[in-house]
């Protein structure tokens, strides 16, 4: 297995270039990592690595901690398909990359974004590349050399790029990873949907036409979605997080959490109150509104809603604002529970997405503050990062599953990319302390554990 092209000759290269240079050549994807953000970075590291002169080593570093990877059930799913250990990733968590950035060490390639946040401001003069596939914030674009092309995934100009550049070294694992990420992205090139562009469609072609064998595209599509929705093995706090906004208001934070399961089995799972208070008190939430979604028999969308608030006035508040809402209209039927501190609805209208109900918790919290005679003071703000409204404005007009309204964005399985805009961003805690030396070890053990990996599936 090689997922840079790491082989075992190039070890010792490897060794004498990190004596001579010590210098890091990092390909970050964006603080989503989703599916796409991944495999470009992968992918790209791999064809720099194979292709550069000076026999390099670019490795690929995933945007999010180690622990978040589990809620990208695609992700994972892929992976263990394809066969790329995990453990021979490295994680945002794992690398110190403005350490290496103040020593001189650190160069820096952008796949699927073009815009770091602000806390990672100070890297901007390390980015020697970008490559992507939205629109360019021209305000904030770095002064390199930037490649951007509007097509339906950022996998198809990576592999444009491999295989206009060297196509010699496109093996089937590569290329199953692109071709799989495409098919995801575009929604297995439907038509009717309008996400693939003719440059998507021309690079799926091409892949398949050299590696025949490459899984259907049906297949592909319908494990990796289904992957996607898979929240069978995550916890209660993990399912909370996996795709959450926040909404705060003069010291009051409410989350909200997409569901990817029936209410009914949500609400039975054990410890679901000791759960969600955790998870309230862990993050100084006030409240947290679970949306649940999930298709009947029939395969139709069937939305629900938990609020679960130990404030009993601010719960009062919130339900009463959406029993009550008529623009849009919810259509709420309460439904029994036998939890204190949560009221539970089948919502009638099913056409209301998140992105729809974010306003009326709005509304909630200024009747709350008016109620209370809280001066409210500061407007209130959506804990959304600017990869997310990227993805979101994408998205628009496109619903990924029959049934959703045409406002419904295909729901990002990963938790709401956290950076400078929304509080509590993982990197405020502090990255581990890596040393360049530590750094460069953990390069040279992935190069050990590729080349033994592909020592045995030679034999």
């Amino acid at each position: 297995m090689k997922v840079w092209g790491i082989r075992s000759p190039r070890r010792s290269v490897w060794r004498d270039h990190r004596v001579e240079s010590r210098h890091l050549h990092v390909v970050l994807g964006n603080e989503a990592c989703d599916l796409d953000s991944m495999v470009s970075a992968l992918a790209l590291a791999f064809y720099l690595t194979k292709t550069n002169e000076a026999e390099e080593v670019f490795i690929p570093v995933l945007n999010i901690k180690r622990s978040e990877l589990p809620l990208r059930g695609d992700n994972v799913f892929f992976l263990q398909k394809i066969q790329i250990p995990e453990t021979i990733l490295i994680f945002r968590d794992e690398i110190d990359l403005h350490a290496l950035h103040q020593a001189g060490q650190l160069t820096l390639i952008l796949v699927d974004h073009h815009v770091l946040p602000k806390s990672d401001a100070a890297l901007e003069e390390a980015i020697v590349e970008v490559l992507d596939h939205r629109p360019i914030e021209q305000k904030h674009c770095p002064p390199c050399h930037v490649s951007v092309e509007l097509v339906g995934s950022c996998a198809t100009l990576v592999a444009e790029r491999i295989l206009q550049g060297a196509p010699e070294i496109l093996d089937r694992q590569i290329a199953a990873l692109l071709h799989g990420t495409i098919i995801l992205d575009c929604v297995n090139m439907d038509i009717k949907i309008g996400k693939a562009t003719p440059k998507d469609n021309t690079y799926v072609e091409k892949l398949e036409a050299l590696f025949p064998d490459l899984p259907e595209r049906n297949d592909i599509f319908d494990s990796l979605q289904k992957a996607k929705f898979d929240v069978s093995g995550l916890t209660t706090e993990q399912m909370l997080r996996k795709d959450q906004k926040t909404i705060y208001r003069q010291g009051i934070k409410v989350a909200i959490s997409a569901i990817y399961m029936d209410l009914e089995a949500f609400l039975q799972r054990s410890n679901l109150l000791a759960d969600l208070s955790a998870f309230c008190q862990a993050h100084s939430y006030d409240a947290l509104v679970a949306m649940t979604i999930f298709f009947n028999a029939h395969n139709e969308p069937v939305r629900q809603l938990a609020i679960f608030c130990p404030h009993v006035a601010l719960r009062m508040t919130i339900c009463e604002v959406l029993e009550r809402s008529y623009s849009p209209p919810l259509k709420l039927t309460p439904v029994p529970n036998t939890h204190p501190n949560l009221q539970a609805y089948l919502q009638g209208n099913t056409q209301v997405s998140r992105k729809k109900l974010l306003p009326l918790l709005q509304e909630a919290l200024s009747t709350y503050f008016d109620s209370t005679n809280i001066p409210s003071g500061q407007p209130e703000t959506v804990g959304v990062s600017r990869e997310q409204v990227d993805k979101d404005l994408d998205r628009a007009g496109h619903a990924l599953i029959s049934g959703l309204s045409q406002d419904e964005e295909d729901p990002p399985l990963p938790p709401t990319p956290m950076n400078s805009l929304v509080d509590e961003c993982p990197l405020d805690q502090g990255l581990p302390k890596l040393s360049a030396e530590a750094v460069f070890e953990k390069c040279s053990q992935i190069s050990l554990s590729q080349s033994t990996t592909a020592s045995m599936s030679n034999k």
